[in-house]
């Protein structure tokens, strides 16, 4: 799995005309799942993204984790993390995992979060156009992998 975490001042998701996730402050995540991922690899990442130390202290330092600072989580999946561009100008997809492997450790992943305290945890619409909003804080922009982990 790979998950790309922004800090935000705000972040929302849009499917047509309505807001179906919206955040204040925190993260939002746009996740990445391959073909051999398991609940371990989401549940591995959410405790990650939860403990991160990459928002401000008092002194300005990054020292503070999500849950510190009582910041939520606006989860997006995102196949397109998967994507392998090393050939010709279309990009091949085939390393991302197909929707009935994909969306169930998406929503682990989420699950995962909310159990590690993240008290506000939104989401996009797996498989949807949305239209993302992303107030990005700092810019502060974090890859995390599973298999670097």
């Amino acid at each position: 799995m790979r998950v790309v975490l922004q800090r935000v001042s705000a972040g929302s998701v849009e499917v047509g005309d309505d807001i179906t996730g919206a955040i204040e402050g925190g993260f939002v995540a746009l996740v990445g799942v391959t073909h051999d991922d398991s609940e371990a690899e989401a549940e591995k990442l959410a405790n990650k993204t939860a403990n991160l130390r990459v928002f401000s202290d008092s002194d300005g330092k990054m020292n503070r984790s999500l849950l510190d600072v009582a910041g939520g989580v606006l989860v997006v999946s995102q196949f397109t993390l998967y994507a392998d561009a090393r050939k010709g100008r279309r990009p091949s997809y085939i390393q991302a995992a197909q929707p009935d492997v994909a969306e169930p450790l998406v929503r682990r992943y989420a699950e995962c979060l909310a159990q590690a305290g993240v008290q506000r945890v939104a989401h996009g619409v797996f498989g949807a156009l949305m239209q993302v909003t992303i107030c990005n804080d700092g810019p502060v922009t974090i890859i995390l992998d599973s298999d670097h982990l």
